[in-house]
């Protein structure tokens, strides 16, 4: 038995390889990757100005503590700001602890504003933020709360979609609206756009932060940079990880000059946080999401796949229900167990991943092509033809 901890259920799959879109198993398979790390390798596997990258920063310098200078994390700070909201950049290692340090910077904001009374958050039914205490107690899932309570204190959660519910949820005590523009675990729920926009509007009206979880939408994932892009606001604080190290660890929270004010120095810190190793993979990540045409031509394809895979799942309608999401962040609302239907792919060639409400979701590289596109949807075809015939 593994000395590993056995806290994942894991499928019966071992890789050894990743090329673009495709893992190979060390017994030689190969398997179309939508799954894509859940959203992490945004640029595909192996990526050649990744490896490069990586290669040539790994003989320089690997590490040193942030309490130095880091030209690189200094290059993607700017860069991250520069084409985004945001201000300043903390970087960090995980999308939890890009969470909890901007959950932190929302508190000491309101600290140094003279109101260190605002310390409760407002989130939404169905959202995912991370695993820590904090964390969890914000998106208050009966599932992952079990057996660790009693759950932090400070969190008011309300209906997603209810916006007169939300207004009455934020008192004096409330520093900020804690929101998934896409919901990933949830289910693959986008919110409407003027349902952001009324989130931004609320936030101003009532003098709290409005902070979004962009760690699986972001980094391109929508076919913008960030997905509330599209609503056309902007937000105080914002949490990213996942694709913005393209399978290197990487996360970062992102805030306005305003919004950052209380984080001076000796408020947070990370030991590897943006060491020289992450900062050269972030930048060489962006280098691809930031080149001339590149989101555009994810926006296109996005399109493309999510008609196709649209027209599939119409075809099954005992197996499939509908689908929904934004971009290459897709869901499979299903009607037999999705967990079933998640096996099933993987059995016809094609690694996807199980959410909420009875969700497969669709998360492939960026990078992907209408070749990748159209073996996706055959597979989805495949499985819903063989669906009860012992073939699915």
């Amino acid at each position: 038995m593994s000395a590993v901890m056995s806290t994942y259920g894991r499928y019966d799959l071992e890789f050894e390889r990743g090329e673009g879109a495709y893992l190979y198993t060390t017994d030689g398979r190969r398997f179309l990757d939508f799954a894509a790390g859940i959203a992490v390798n945004s640029v595909g596997h192996s990526h050649p100005h990744l490896v490069k990258t990586l290669q040539d920063q790994a003989a320089k310098l690997w590490h040193v503590s942030n309490l130095y200078n880091i030209p690189d994390q200094t290059r993607l700070a700017d860069r991250l700001a520069e084409a985004s909201f945001a201000d300043k950049v903390f970087f960090c290692n995980s999308g939890l602890e890009a969470m909890e340090g901007a959950l932190k910077a929302c508190r000491r904001y309101h600290f140094a504003n003279g109101s260190p009374e605002r310390t409760r958050f407002v989130t939404v039914e169905g959202s995912f933020h991370g695993r820590s205490f904090a964390t969890i107690a914000a998106a208050q899932n009966e599932k992952h709360l079990e057996g660790f309570g009693p759950a932090v204190e400070g969190f008011d959660q309300v209906s997603f979609g209810n916006l007169n519910e939300l207004r009455a949820a934020i008192t004096p005590e409330t520093a900020a609206i804690v929101f998934e523009p896409v919901q990933g675990e949830g289910g693959v729920r986008p919110a409407d756009l003027d349902y952001l926009r009324s989130l931004r509007e609320i936030a101003d009206e009532f003098g709290v932060l409005l902070l979004l979880d962009e760690v699986q939408c972001g980094n391109g994932r929508t076919g913008k940079l960030f997905a509330h892009e599209w609503a056309g606001i902007k937000p105080d604080i914002m949490a990213i990880a996942k694709g913005i190290g393209g399978g290197f660890p990487m996360g970062a929270f992102m805030a306005t000059e305003e919004a950052a004010k209380g984080m001076v120095p000796g408020t947070h810190g990370s030991t590897f946080g943006g060491n020289p190793l992450a900062a050269a993979v972030g930048n060489a990540v962006l280098d691809v999401l930031l080149e001339d045409g590149f989101l555009d031509t994810v926006d296109k394809n996005a399109r493309i796949l999510w008609d196709q895979v649209a027209e599939a799942v119409a075809r099954y309608p005992d197996v499939y229900e509908s689908i929904r999401g934004a971009g290459m962040m897709i869901g499979i609302k299903c009607v037999v167990p999705a967990g079933d239907v998640v096996v099933a792919f993987q059995k016809a060639g094609m690694l996807t991943v199980p959410a909420g409400d009875n969700v497969a979701r669709l998360l492939p590289p960026l990078t992907i092509d209408e070749s990748h596109i159209a073996e996706a949807v055959a597979i989805i075809d495949q499985v819903g033809k063989n669906w009860g015939s012992g073939d699915g």
